[in-house]
């Protein structure tokens, strides 16, 4: 298939920023994940943060909590980072799946654990992870870069050339062919850098859809949603 971007050329790698508290950024790695199977593609996993970008201006940041529900798991995120993608991809997949298909509630510091040790990964890394500022520091930096480019929400696609995306925003996720077509379809935005937005409304069929396949989520999490304006 061929896909079309400015230079001509297929990019080989992306960052993909994430919130692990987000459905729609899980829903968009589940279709990457697929492009990555059908082309090779590297996704390097980077963080942003719903709750300091939603912040209310009287409560505190969430690197100043002792655990805060999205930015705290992110530290572990980029705790395992540290030894490689690989162990944040697998990080990114467990803590998805079990939020956002189970309805585990991951946000809870020990669940978060035990999320950890039924992938195969190091359980002690959550308190190694909140025991260790520079994971703060990590994430922020990964946050605050996202920032700089406009960001206000995930997921975001940076590419190696400098574009950068919001989105895509679908649920469920296409796989197989169906994930290739749209990965074609994002890169041919990139051939329109003036073309900032466009949208399928959302008839009330779509919303009972959507209410159905974040079910897990609404019953997981333990806040309500807050999200300010997109500009």
């Amino acid at each position: 298939m061929s896909m079309v971007t400015e230079r001509g050329d297929e990019p080989r790698s992306v960052e993909f920023f994430l919130d692990p508290m987000c459905p729609w950024a899980y829903q968009a790695s589940l279709w990457i994940r697929e492009v990555r199977q059908a082309t090779g593609l590297e996704i390097a996993w980077r963080f942003f943060s719903l709750e300091e970008i939603n912040r209310p201006d009287d409560r505190p940041h969430p690197w100043e909590r002792p655990w805060a529900w999205g930015w705290s798991q992110m530290r572990v995120g980029a705790y395992l980072r540290r030894d490689g993608q690989d162990l944040a991809d697998r990080w990114y997949a467990a803590v998805g799946e079990a939020f956002f298909e189970r309805a585990v509630p991951t946000q809870h510091r020990e669940v978060q654990a035990e999320v950890l040790d039924g992938a195969g990964l190091d359980p002690a890394a959550v308190e190694a992870a909140v025991a260790d500022p520079t994971t703060n520091d990590e994430v922020l930096a990964d946050h605050e870069a996202a920032v700089a480019i406009g960001g206000f929400g995930v997921p975001i696609l940076m590419f190696p050339d400098g574009a950068n995306l919001f989105g895509p925003s679908v649920a469920p996720a296409p796989r197989g062919e169906e994930a290739v077509r749209l990965w074609g379809l994002v890169l041919a935005w990139r051939e329109f850098p003036n073309l900032h937005e466009m949208q399928r409304p959302k008839s009330p069929a779509d919303w009972e859809r959507i209410a159905d396949l974040f079910a897990p989520y609404l019953e997981a999490r333990d806040w309500q949603t807050i999200q300010n304006p997109a500009p």
